[in-house]
């Protein structure tokens, strides 16, 4: 860059890992905003040339428009489903997420999961707690020669998939996209997986097509009870026919980091006043809950800042 080329404008709008302003500043003009309204940042986008976003608010048509300048928006994190991806595609602004970065902490985050629904964790910790000792009633199930099924093999999916390869287990794969099968996974059609799976697992983004997948119907089309994770989007589940499932034993257990009435910021959920099949959630024995922090370990927050300023600066500097 010579001297009378000025560098181009990014805005960060939410906090993230030091690095990623770090690497940033080297090509590019930073400056931070994790205070003001989204109407306010919108009225200053003008001046900018890329954004830095986890999930504080939806960028959306108008917010998009708004912003003249705008080249590129950088999410640090796995999906864009709060960026309007089509208005952004006609705008010209390129759009960026890092699910490289927090994959390993999912995958681990899935298979943990995995063990504590099948081996009674919840269960025995709050008997054990009352002074209550039952070894027979909470004997446990392993995963070997179980089938996994995974939906959506992408990043995720496969980073799952590669985990389980020491459990001696069969690993069912589906998703849109065909040829994505390797030495983890067998890619599959949707009727060997209803037909084989003991334990699914969702590795979904959140599009038209995927909000609402897991619901009656859909369970009903699998031939064995299974167990169920989900750590990819919770709007993915219909929550009452998750529950409805649960009573009945045809999900024999759920491991849940994601629920359907998340705020989409993925910053809380409000315990009061929540729907009966919330409430049955939170109290029984045979489902985890966990607030949306699969891919949130202390190695994942450093990974998806450096995955985000290498593609930025591989695409802008």
């Amino acid at each position: 860059m010579n001297e009378n080329q000025q560098k181009l404008k990014i805005l960060m709008v939410d906090e993230n890992h030091a690095i990623l302003t770090e690497l940033l500043a080297e090509h590019f003009s930073i400056e931070h905003d994790y205070q003001s309204t989204k109407a306010d940042i919108q009225h200053k986008m003008k001046d900018f040339h890329g954004l830095i976003i986890r999930s504080r608010f939806p960028v959306d048509e108008e917010f998009l428009k708004a912003s003249k300048n705008l080249k590129f928006i950088g999410r640090v994190g796995a999906g864009l489903e709060n960026i309007d991806l089509e208005t952004a595609k006609n705008l010209g602004i390129q759009c960026y997420n890092a699910p490289e970065g927090n994959r390993d902490a999912v995958a681990e985050h899935c298979v943990g999961m995995m063990l504590s629904l099948m081996n009674h964790f919840k269960r025995c910790n709050l008997q054990i707690i009352k002074g209550e000792w039952k070894r027979e009633e909470n004997r446990g199930e392993e995963i070997k020669g179980k089938t996994v099924g995974i939906i959506g093999y992408g990043n995720m999916g496969k980073s799952t998939a590669k985990r389980l390869s020491g459990f001696g287990c069969e690993v069912l794969a589906y998703d849109i996209l065909p040829n994505l099968g390797d030495e983890f996974a067998q890619q599959v059609e949707m009727d060997e997986i209803f037909e084989k799976t003991d334990i699914l697992s969702f590795h979904l983004p959140q599009t038209p097509e995927t909000i609402g997948l897991l619901n009656r119907s859909y369970i009903e089309k699998f031939s064995k009870p299974f167990y169920f994770l989900n750590t990819a989007r919770g709007r993915n589940v219909v929550t009452k026919d998750l529950v409805e499932a649960l009573k009945s034993g045809k999900i024999k257990a759920a491991g849940l980091d994601v629920l359907e009435f998340e705020k989409t910021s993925f910053e809380n959920l409000t315990l009061t006043d929540l729907p009966e099949e919330y409430q049955f959630l939170l109290h029984a024995e045979n489902v985890i809950l966990t607030p949306h922090v699969a891919g949130w370990t202390k190695e994942s927050k450093q990974k998806l800042a450096e995955v985000i300023a290498q593609k930025i600066i591989a695409n802008f500097a």
